[in-house]
């Protein structure tokens, strides 16, 4: 089985939560977006929006964060994310990865302080040079929202391919309408999830860790192959 670059990028490819101060140019983050709409899409509907914020831009946004949760504001999720309940092999999942991140970064299990600071890092966008807020347009099927991860993946890899790092931050979504307001974004679109991107500090802990995967027959069957 030959290995190929796509399967190197993907090998190489991880959650970052520490950057370089180095600057992502207008350039590189147009490609990047570009090559994400090339993504398959359904009856090519294309659909969901990428709003890049970097310098003044981005900080404020930030700060319209930090003190929304300074202040208690309560989280609205535009959708869910996670099933409710949770399957137990789903949240042994969950747990072993917060485990290991917080270990990667010495916050023990028992310090709800450490932890809550590190979760609050989200809305920071981790001190990325560039944020992304990604939307969808309201009343979209199931479907489309496949079709968004697809493109998000297709992200993903052409950040990788430049030697940059990007992060999903899921919880961005949390205080979606905020976001939506501060970035005087359409009403009918929702907030999906953001993006950290930039150039991974290789030197910080938190970027050293790694999450498992699941064996190959917990999630796939080959049927009819021979050899």
């Amino acid at each position: 089985m030959t290995q190929t670059d796509v399967d190197r990028l993907l090998a190489q490819r991880q959650s970052v939560r520490a950057f370089l101060t180095a600057p992502v140019t207008a350039a590189d983050v147009s490609a990047i977006l570009t090559s994400a709409r090339l993504a398959p899409s359904g009856g090519n509907l294309q659909p969901g929006h990428f709003t890049a914020l970097t310098g003044a831009p981005l900080n404020g946004l930030k700060g319209t964060l930090a003190d929304a949760i300074a202040d208690g504001r309560p989280q609205i999720d535009g959708y869910s994310y996670f099933p409710d309940p949770m399957p137990p092999q789903f949240k042994a999942r969950q747990r072993g990865a917060g485990y290991a991140l917080y270990e990667a970064l010495g916050v023990a299990r028992r310090d709800l302080t450490g932890r809550r600071a590190q979760f609050a890092r989200n809305y920071a966008f981790f001190d990325a040079p560039v944020g992304i807020v990604v939307t969808i347009e309201q009343g979209m099927g199931k479907g489309c929202y496949m079709d968004l991860g697809m493109a998000l993946m297709a992200l993903f890899m052409a950040a990788q391919g430049r030697g940059l790092a990007a992060t999903g931050i899921g919880a961005l979504a949390s205080y979606g309408d905020l976001v939506r307001s501060h970035l005087c974004l359409p009403d009918d679109h929702t907030v999906v999830c953001g993006i950290a991107l930039g150039y991974a500090d290789p030197a910080a802990p938190v970027n050293q860790f790694r999450t498992d995967r699941a064996e190959f027959d917990e999630y796939a069957q080959l049927r009819g192959f021979e050899g």
